[in-house]
């Protein structure tokens, strides 16, 4: 099996804000659902909404992770030398 590499996986404040953001959200719901207390659903709907929200608008603001997803292009002397290299 491949090893996968997970370097700096979610580690930025965009994904951690939205984290604290859902898990104040569950709990709210969660305290709504247990004690039967009906703001308390709305209110943890709402927050999670924001949170999304803020943790999209922080990642567009460049608080996000910025990794690059594909390798650069190869050069032509490069794609020239692995030519020759498979010819060979």
């Amino acid at each position: 099996m491949a090893e996968e590499i997970h370097e700096d996986h979610g580690h930025s404040v965009a994904a951690w804000t939205t984290v604290c953001f859902l898990l104040v959200a569950a709990i709210c719901v969660s305290i709504g659902v247990a004690w039967g207390l009906h703001p308390f659903y709305y209110i943890g709907g709402a927050l999670a909404v924001v949170g999304v929200l803020v943790g999209k608008v922080l990642g567009k603001m460049g608080f996000g992770n910025h990794h690059k997803i594909a390798a650069p292009p190869l050069t032509p002397q490069e794609q020239a030398q692995i030519r020759s290299q498979q010819a060979s």
